[in-house]
């Protein structure tokens, strides 16, 4: 009997969809994209309307055979790929290498896979959408030629194995450039006064405003002591009055559904997650999982979408649910989130949720892998508390004055949970600010008045939380380019990681300023933007993309032109060190590898002898006569150990710190969290522990 054949990217999803569609059907994958440009070549004809020379990928023969061959013994054929651009082009490649016709109604679309998602798609499909594959083709033409022009350019004039990229460079840039606020940061002083508060045993604080003249309230910036100091000689410490009480509501609402920029943005935050974790675990999410007692089901919907959209029958579940779980007080009554406008949003699909919120993280745990576990539970509790009312709080703000000058004390309390029962961010955590019942003409006592010197801080450096929320604000790239470039700049070592943010490297600040000068364009945060919305267009039919390309072409073969005639070639210097090589005498040299930083001996290859960089605290091992030195673990992670290892095996994860304990003299080691720092003896058997608040 003939089988339909259905044809999806992986072999995970396969099986998903082979085992709801049933014995007529035969479900195989393609593993990813089977055409594309050649590797060794640039691959597109730019003399005539940059027609792309696709040909079949290395390696994906025998793929390629099979498929042809279910082709020949099937009743009819579906191309089930991912529903956006990527996978229309490979729906596209698929029927190339089939030889199905482009009118024929064979692309099934689903944004979720379920049993009835998949039952519903199979009864309906249509004809391939060639815009998509147009917007898709012209993204991949745009960056074969930025990286396969620039590049070899990079390679001659600075080193091999350099590359540029449209959405790469731009990334790179937006970190040199912060990184130069950083060094072209001047501190600025400025103060500020704490009242510390009593009314009958009940301690509230105040911050110092300014005075109140007349009933007006004017600030006063305190940029010095001597400011700090004709407030401190003027106000009176018993006559501390209140002035004003004033109680309000606000509220606090919900957050849309996840888009793939702020599940990122999200799993980052509050899971430590990379980019590339987060997607690699909610493709598993996606693609199916075996649930105990269900079988193998898909447990969200599409990942890749910047769309807050759901369902209405998504809506109507969540709603019921909540009802039934949380009372009528805690729904909304199902609501639909707005996305911004058409040009931004590729509203394809719906945003990220739950296939069916009736499958709650706790009851199918056991299933999951303690990943999915964690980012399936976030990606539930968010679209949850997208249907939840906004939470409630009590606010309070009062005026207190002391002959003239004025201070200013909030609070709010927490009345109403809302959807703070289900979903919270890092924010929400810290407790409500709560200050006692107070009305005009009150007396407060004065426990202690607090001046503190503080100086402005650089803006920070990006982490990969605030680098997507930033390159997703300015309109570069989409949602499925963010982790690649990440991995791209990290790889190619124009940044490093240190403690979660990013900070160029020579190299990257070196590339970047080579970019800057010649290739302004690329580098070019509104271009680059400019260019994304021209492929939106695409998308949408508005244009042709050979005009798209053709219009930056015109102008990027000019300025290459120039590149190649101006640049000289461009020696690094390699960083000296006073590190003698113990094998030939040599001073060793810095090196970048996968794992950062190591020494190396400039006589390779006659002499091939490496080293770690050592990183050595003042401080001596508890263990042995050695010294600690901190590590890098493979996986990135800071540790602290001796220099005599492998003979010493000492180890701490937290830092030691020169300061001794205070009950056995040993060293102690400090953990620094977001509130306090946690400072502790590291002898188990003296237990010796203490908080400071930040």
């Amino acid at each position: 009997m003939q089988k339909n054949l259905v044809i999806v990217e992986s072999p995970a999803k396969a099986k998903t969809i082979g085992k709801f569609l049933g014995k007529n059907y035969k479900v195989t994958a393609s593993v990813g994209h089977v055409r594309d440009l050649p590797k060794s070549s640039l691959g597109i004809d730019i003399d005539n309307d940059f027609e792309p020379k696709y040909i079949t990928i290395r390696g994906k023969g025998p793929v390629i055979k099979e498929l042809k061959d279910e082709a020949k013994k099937a009743k009819k054929i579906f191309l089930a790929t991912d529903p956006d651009r990527e996978g229309e082009a490979i729906s596209w490649h698929l029927s190339h290498i089939l030889g199905i016709d482009e009118a024929e109604r064979v692309r099934v679309e689903f944004n979720e896979i379920t049993k009835d998602a998949i039952a519903n798609a199979m009864k309906k499909p249509r004809m391939i959408d060639r815009n998509l594959v147009d917007a898709q083709q012209a993204r991949r033409v745009l960056d074969r030629l930025v990286g396969y022009k620039i590049s070899p350019l990079l390679w001659r004039k600075i080193k091999k194995g350099l590359s540029a990229g449209r959405v790469q460079s731009v990334t790179v840039k937006l970190i040199c450039d912060r990184e130069k606020e950083i060094q072209d940061f001047i501190p600025e002083e400025y103060w500020s006064i704490k009242a510390l508060l009593n009314k009958e045993n009940n301690k509230f604080e105040a911050s110092f405003f300014g005075k109140n003249i007349d009933g007006k309230d004017e600030k006063i910036e305190l940029k010095s002591k001597k400011d700090v100091d004709e407030v401190l000689n003027n106000i009176d410490e018993k006559n501390f009055l209140v002035k004003e009480v004033k109680k309000g509501m606000k509220k606090r609402n919900p957050y849309p559904p996840y888009t793939t920029s702020t599940l990122q943005q999200d799993a980052s935050k509050k899971l430590g997650f990379t980019t590339k974790k987060t997607m690699m675990v909610a493709q598993q999410l996606y693609e199916g999982i075996d649930i105990k007692g269900e079988g193998t089901v898909g447990l969200i919907t599409y990942i890749r979408t910047d769309s807050t959209r759901v369902s209405n029958e998504a809506i109507n579940l969540a709603r019921s649910f909540i009802e039934d779980n949380f009372g009528n007080s805690y729904t909304n009554g199902g609501k639909n989130y707005a996305n911004k406008s058409k040009k931004e949003t590729q509203d394809a699909h719906e945003g990220i949720r739950p296939t069916s919120i009736l499958r709650k993280p706790d009851d199918i745990k056991n299933s999951l892998t303690k990943d999915q576990y964690k980012l399936y539970k976030l990606i539930w509790d968010r679209f949850i508390g997208s249907q939840m009312v906004p939470a409630n709080y009590e606010t309070l703000s009062v005026k207190i004055v002391s002959n003239g000058y004025l201070f200013r004390a909030s609070g709010s309390k927490l009345i109403f949970d809302g959807f703070l029962k289900v979903y919270t961010t890092i924010d929400e955590e810290e407790k409500d600010l709560e200050i006692p019942l107070l009305k005009e003409g009150d007396k407060v006592n004065v426990k202690e008045i607090k001046p503190n010197q503080h100086f402005t801080q650089p803006p920070p450096r990006y982490t990969e939380a605030s680098l997507i929320k930033t390159l997703e604000e300015l309109g570069i790239g989409r949602p499925s380019t963010f982790s690649p470039t990440i991995s791209t700049i990290l790889a190619r070592e124009y940044v490093n990681l240190d403690k979660k943010s990013f900070v160029p490297t020579e190299l990257g600040i070196l590339v970047n300023d080579l970019l800057k000068e010649y290739f302004n364009d690329i580098v070019n945060e509104e271009f680059t933007a400019e260019l994304e919305e021209k492929l939106d267009g695409v998308a949408e039919g508005e244009f042709p993309w050979n005009l798209v390309v053709g219009d930056f072409y015109k102008d990027f073969s000019v300025v290459l032109k120039k590149a190649e005639d101006e640049i000289d070639k461009i020696e690094i210097e390699e960083e000296v060190t006073d590190v003698i090589c113990e094998k030939c005498g040599r001073n060793m040299v810095v090196k970048y590898g996968r794992f950062g930083k190591f020494l190396a001996c400039p006589g390779y290859p006659e002499c091939k002898n490496t080293k770690a960089i050592v990183d050595e605290l003042n401080i001596k091992c508890p263990v042995c006569d050695g010294n600690i030195v901190k590590r890098k673990s493979k996986k990135g992670r800071i540790f602290y150990g001796c220099s005599n290892y492998p003979n010493c095996n000492f180890l701490s994860w937290d830092e030691p710190i020169e300061e001794k304990c205070p009950k056995c003299g040993g060293i102690m080691t400090i953990k620094k969290n977001k509130k306090e720092n946690i400072k502790k003896c590291i002898n188990k058997d003296c237990g010796y522990s203490i908080s400071e608040e930040k």
